[in-house]
This record gives C-alpha cells, sequence and structure tokens, in this order.
C-alpha cells in the first residue's frame, strides 16, 4: 500500500482479536498551498521561535508545559506523556453494538480505512467483518491516536472496515446554545407545500463528481495566468435580489423549475476570475 498506515495495532472482538492498521480515508493533496517568502528576494521563510520578549529559542530549550494559574506552568516531558499508557493504545477492543441512527451527526468526525496489518490476519479480519456485517449494527470501541483517546465507530465497507472518529460530549455544543435564539414562526401551510415542490424539482442522486471546489479551480487560474504574466481581476459578483414578498418569491421559484438553478459549467463560469493579458508593446 502506497500510503503509511495512521495507527498500528489490533482491533479485538471478545477473545478473536488480530492485528489491523488504520488509513486515513480523505486527502488534502489536491488543494493549492502556499509558501511565505521574502518579498524581493522570493527566498523561503523560515519561522523561528521566539519568547515573549521577542528573543529566539532554541528548538532544543523548547519543552511542554501545563498552565495551572496565570503564569504558573506544569512542566512535563515527552518520557512522561509516553508513559501515561492505556490499555486502548495498542488496541482497538469493540466494546458495544448499536445502530447508527443512535448516533448523532453532530458526534461524526473524521473516516478512516481500517485493514488487515499482513496475510496472517485477514481470516480473523474477515470473521470480524462479516459477523459485523450479518448483526448490521456499527461497532464502537477506543484507541489512542495522536496522543488521544478517540472513541471509534465501525461499519464493514467492501474487503474492508470504515471507522469514523467520534467527538465526545465534551467537543459538542449544545445545539439549544444558538438554535434557542430563532423565534418560533409557524410558516404557512400553502408556503410549506410550495416549497416541498421545489425540493421535489431538485431531487435527484447523490454525485460527488458534480461539487467541484470552484475556490481551489480559481487559485489555480489564478496561479497559471500570473505564470504567464497576466493580471487577474475579481469577477463581479451577482446582486441578491432583495425578498420582499415570500409568497411570491416562492411562487415564482416553483415556476422556475425549483429556483432557478444554473447548471455546474454556469456556476464555474460565474466564479472565474477575469483574466487580463499584458498590453502589446508598439514596436
Amino acid at each position: 500500500m502506497a500510503t503509511r498506515p495512521t495507527w498500528q495495532g489490533h482491533l479485538r472482538l471478545s477473545l478473536v482479536s488480530c492485528p489491523v492498521a488504520l488509513y486515513t480515508a480523505t486527502s488534502r493533496s489536491g488543494e493549492v498551498h502556499f509558501n511565505m517568502l521574502e518579498k524581493s528576494s522570493h527566498q523561503r521563510i523560515r519561522m523561528i521561535p521566539t519568547d515573549s520578549e521577542g528573543e529566539p529559542v532554541d528548538r532544543a530549550d523548547i519543552v511542554k508545559g501545563y498552565e495551572i494559574e496565570k503564569g504558573r506552568y506544569v512542566v512535563v516531558t515527552d518520557e512522561e506523556i509516553r508513559n501515561v499508557k492505556l490499555a486502548t493504545t495498542r488496541t482497538l477492543d469493540i466494546e458495544r453494538f448499536v445502530d447508527e441512527d443512535e448516533i448523532d451527526r453532530l458526534y461524526w468526525n473524521d473516516p478512516y480505512f481500517l485493514t488487515p496489518d499482513g496475510e496472517m490476519a485477514v481470516e480473523a479480519f474477515a470473521v470480524i467483518r462479516e459477523a459485523m456485517r450479518k448483526a448490521r449494527k456499527v461497532a464502537l470501541g477506543r484507541l489512542v491516536m495522536h496522543q488521544r483517546e478517540r472513541l471509534m465507530a465501525l461499519e464493514p465497507r467492501d474487503r474492508g472496515i470504515l471507522a469514523y472518529t467520534l467527538r465526545n460530549q465534551t467537543e459538542v455544543r449544545d445545539p439549544k446554545e444558538v438554535f434557542g435564539q430563532i423565534p418560533d414562526v409557524k410558516p404557512s401551510p400553502q408556503m410549506i407545500e410550495i416549497a416541498a415542490r421545489i425540493i421535489e424539482q431538485q431531487e435527484g442522486d447523490f454525485d460527488p463528481t458534480l461539487f467541484k471546489d470552484r475556490y481551489e479551480d480559481a487559485l489555480r487560474t489564478l496561479i497559471r495566468e500570473k505564470e504567464k504574466g497576466h493580471t487577474v481581476t475579481a469577477p463581479e459578483q451577482p446582486q441578491e435580489a432583495e425578498v420582499i414578498d415570500l409568497m411570491e418569491a416562492l411562487k415564482r421559484s416553483l415556476g422556475q423549475g425549483g429556483g432557478g438553478r444554473r447548471k455546474p459549467a454556469a456556476q464555474a463560469a460565474a466564479h472565474k476570475p477575469a483574466v487580463k493579458k499584458p498590453a502589446r508593446k508598439r514596436a
């Protein structure tokens, strides 16, 4: 496998276990990344750590500290942190099975691929995977990754297992903190019916190939044109129509076939920056 595993250990269901490897299921390789350069020389900038007074600090002199009160820290070493070992450090122990609908979407986090680690692990891995498939439930277990214990949700996917990290309760805000500020408005049934018909007109299958990162595409266009010596200006932003009569806006949207939805090509064109080529020098 080309990529390196994020985590390696054992997957265990009761007394059955096998070596496994965890790989990230997403990639950021397609994103545009910029380097910090000195303006005139275009030399890469080095970030030098400094103390609160602006004096440079050697990286060998940097330690980890936890602030227990203003200006007072408890310093811990890397070895001391490594000595804080948990039973889940090298084992993903399946603790229970739950229905997928029981897990609030707020808790789902990053996806990973879980695979058997070595030929000797394939059979035991397949037994656990197929038992999970038969149960038709999501398996929950824990592991320590990036120095943090994470709750994992596991489900069979093809010949492997799809694993998601789940946020813990302290990481998830109560929706009432934000949604509680929204006034309790009861729209008219007629308006809801028209909006539902607009939704029906826009129904379709999920096709991720139709959803492009238009901002990343625009950045790549900018880089290509700048490389050619062209200048790029911002495109004109469409003016949003002010909604005065909600019922009238709903009816017009329904008549336009679902809100006047633009085709992907039209959307891309609307976000494409305008390119200005340098003027030719006259002889």
